[in-house]
């Protein structure tokens, strides 16, 4: 079985590729994430899933890398990790009461080869006060999530809807596009 390398060292995104029952080592990209000049949101993370997995790739040749990014858009305003209380209060005011569309990209690379998928996710936020807020994020703390909510934790409570076609999206990596770039590389999954 050929070598895998996930190009993350998110804990989310770990966890869910453990489901596919593949060996597979962790390695950190060691990439700029900033926006460049105008990038819109969907082309941010279709880019930094690409400069992920081919930082690893240059790195280690012999195996293939997943690369994987996640950016939330609302009303046209790409939402990353807020990193701190004031930030995250701020991004959860501004999707209350509308729909934020989540785009996951995910790559592949093994030397010159390279597969990629693009998920979206719309999230419909119910109508939030500043007290739901505040508890949510008290208890919560999500610094380290783009959005600033946790689906899979007690940020499901923050929802009217989810419309998705691969519910782990949402968490960091979509694993039904993951399993399909996979076997296209040649992985025999399950």
């Amino acid at each position: 079985m050929p070598r895998l390398i996930l190009a993350s060292t998110s804990p989310y995104r770990r966890e869910l590729l453990q489901r596919l029952r593949l060996p597979f080592e962790v390695m950190h990209p060691h990439v700029d994430e900033t926006a460049l000049p105008d990038e819109i949101p969907v082309a941010l993370a279709v880019r930094l899933a690409a400069v992920k997995a081919l930082a690893v790739s240059v790195r280690e040749r012999d195996a293939w890398v997943i690369g994987s990014d996640q950016v939330a858009e609302c009303g046209g305003v790409a939402l990353g990790k807020p990193g701190h209380r004031d930030a995250a209060i701020g991004q959860l005011r501004l999707m209350s009461g509308r729909d934020v569309h989540f785009l996951t990209a995910v790559c592949i690379a093994h030397g010159s080869e390279q597969f990629e998928a693009l998920d979206e996710t719309v999230v419909r936020f119910r109508i939030l006060d500043d007290d739901e807020i505040a508890r949510y994020f008290d208890a919560e703390q999500p610094f380290d999530c783009a959005g600033s909510f946790k689906s899979e934790g007690l940020g499901i409570t923050l929802f009217d809807a989810i419309e998705s076609s691969d519910p782990t999206a949402l968490v960091g990596l979509p694993l039904i596009a993951v399993g399909k770039l996979l076997r296209q590389a040649g992985f025999a999954l399950p």
